[in-house]
């Protein structure tokens, strides 16, 4: 009797630990496809966003310079307090150009935080486009974080339906040039020392485990077909 009820025993913490076990799997897959439902949302709207920048007179510069660009950072809504305790933030991609086919890269996922909302942007929700123009600029983005301003110089760029590719020297000659509008109001976020960082989450779940900056945007050993929309609006640009 006693060994009876000792294999029963046995059963119930058997079933018990798989059920455990299940349950954790089970846990574990919802997040990753929660984790790459955000990432396509925010590649999604990226594309939105750079749409916008394009097809809007005020911002002729940054259509006109594109082309120059290394690299392009899109964050289709940072924030205020939207960035972990505190701050302001939100999530966006970046793409890099192939410089001998001119094709762009699938998107990398990162964070900028701790960014100062200028009185001249106004609004809670603010779209920012970033044009990375020097190798340097794209190098400082592959590492895991970095504060803006630190090692990059950077600059507001030309906003304005008479912004031509030949105003104003130091902004066309800065590592980082940004572009920000809110509510339909033009200027600039008050980039200098906010920090953008690598989501890490959301490139695992989007490409694979480990997935790396260098994997996605250098090497182009990790792709997802469900970024071609993207990718084509900025090789159109439009």
């Amino acid at each position: 009797m006693r060994k009876k009820k000792q294999g029963l025993g046995y059963g119930v913490i058997i079933i018990s630990t798989l059920l455990a076990v299940g349950l954790l799997l089970g846990s574990y897959t919802a997040s990753v496809a929660s984790d790459k439902d955000q990432a396509q949302g925010v590649v999604d709207r990226s594309r939105v966003t750079f749409k916008e920048f394009m097809r809007d007179p005020h911002y002729s510069w940054l259509q006109e310079n594109i082309d120059r660009a290394e690299g392009l950072l899109i964050f289709p809504q940072i924030l205020k307090g939207g960035f972990i305790l505190g701050g302001s933030g939100g999530t966006g991609v970046l793409l890099v150009r192939d410089k001998s086919t001119g094709e762009w890269s699938d998107p990398a996922f990162y964070t900028v935080g701790s960014v100062t909302f200028g009185l001249q942007i106004g609004g809670e929700a603010t779209q920012l486009v970033m044009l990375a123009m020097s190798e340097r600029a794209v190098q400082s983005l592959l590492s895991s974080s970095f504060k803006l301003g630190a090692d990059v110089s950077m600059a507001v760029g030309p906003v304005g339906g008479g912004a031509k590719a030949g105003t104003d020297v130091p902004r066309v000659t800065a590592d980082l040039i940004s572009f920000a509008k809110s509510k339909g109001l033009y200027g600039g976020l008050n980039l200098e020392g906010a920090v953008v960082a690598v989501r890490e989450g959301l490139n695992a779940a989007y490409y694979h485990e480990g997935a790396t900056p260098e994997d996605i945007v250098l090497r182009r050993e990790a792709a997802n077909v469900m970024s071609a929309e993207l990718r084509e609006a900025l090789k159109s640009k439009r």
